[in-house]
C-alpha cells in the first residue's frame, strides 16, 4: 500500500535545501532536450502538471518565449512560487482533474508527478483530453530497471516518485493506452546518480537522507534493499496524441 500519511519528499526541506526549486534530476536539462525535440512555434500554449513553485513555468516563459501555465495541488509550493513572482500563471489543480478545455494545449509537460500521483491513468487521459490532436506529452521520471523490485519500493513508508516508480514497459503501455504514440524513450539514468551524489554530499550518507526525510520510519536496512533490487533510473519519454 502506498503511504499517503507522510509528508511528501518532494516538499521536504531536505530535499529541497539540495535542488532548490527544480525537484528533479539534472535541472532544466532534459526539459531543454525534450523541447528541441517537439519544436514549438513561439507562443505556442504548454501546461506543466505538477509545476511545484513554478521554476519550469518561468523557464518556458523567459527561455523559450512559450505561453506556458502550471498547475498543482500543493498549496506551500504554489505559494513559494507566487511569492516570488505573482505574475506566473500558477494554479491550484490536480492532474487527475485539469481545469482546462479540451484540445486547449499544444504540449504538457509531466515531469516527475505521474509516480506520486494516486491515479496516474486518469491524469494520462486528462493529458490526452486537453492536448491538441497531434500534441507533445513530454514525460520525465524516476523509473524501475528492475521491474521484479517494483514491490519493494510500493512497501517504503515514504510519499514520492520512488515509491511510485513503475518499470518503462508498464509506463509505456499506460501512455500508450491512453491514445499516445510513443515517439522516443530515452534513459538519462546518469542524472540520478548526480542528484544522489549531492544528497551524500549534503547529509552525509543516503541512509542519512532517508532516515531525515520518513523521520525514522524507513530503515538503512529497507531502503537498501528496495534500491538495490529496483536498481531506480531516470526516463525521458515523449509522445504524441493521435486523432481518434
Amino acid at each position: 500500500m502506498r503511504p499517503t500519511e507522510q509528508c511528501p519528499v518532494y516538499e521536504s526541506k531536505q530535499i529541497r535545501e539540495v535542488t532548490g526549486d527544480m525537484i528533479r534530476p539534472g535541472g532544466f536539462a532534459i526539459t531543454d532536450r525534450a523541447l528541441s525535440f517537439c519544436s514549438f512555434a513561439a507562443g505556442a500554449k504548454v501546461l506543466d502538471v505538477g509545476c511545484g513553485a513554478g521554476a519550469t513555468v518561468e523557464h518556458l516563459i523567459t527561455e523559450h518565449n512559450l505561453h506556458a501555465i502550471g498547475v498543482d495541488p500543493s498549496p506551500a509550493l504554489l505559494q513559494e512560487g507566487r511569492r516570488k513572482r505573482p505574475d506566473l500563471p500558477l494554479l491550484a489543480a490536480s492532474g487527475e482533474n485539469l481545469p482546462f478545455g479540451t484540445g486547449e494545449m499544444d504540449g504538457v509537460l509531466a515531469e516527475c508527478v505521474l509516480t506520486v500521483m494516486k491515479n496516474p491513468d486518469k491524469a494520462l487521459a486528462e493529458c490526452y483530453r486537453v492536448l491538441k490532436n497531434g500534441g507533445w506529452l513530454v514525460v520525465t521520471d524516476i523509473y524501475a530497471r528492475n521491474p521484479d523490485g517494483v514491490q519493494n519500493l510500493r512497501r517504503l513508508p515514504l510519499a514520492g516518485c520512488l515509491t511510485g516508480a513503475m518499470s518503462i514497459r508498464e509506463l509505456t503501455a499506460k501512455i500508450n493506452a491512453k491514445g499516445f504514440a510513443v515517439v522516443l524513450w530515452e534513459d538519462h539514468s546518469k542524472l540520478l546518480g548526480e542528484l544522489a551524489a549531492r544528497l551524500i554530499f549534503a547529509h552525509g550518507s543516503m541512509s542519512m537522507f532517508w532516515n531525515s526525510v520518513a523521520g525514522g520510519s524507513a530503515t538503512c536496512e529497507q531502503m537498501r534493499h528496495a534500491v538495490q533490487k529496483s536498481r531506480p533510473g531516470y526516463v525521458l519519454v515523449l509522445a504524441r496524441k493521435t486523432t481518434p
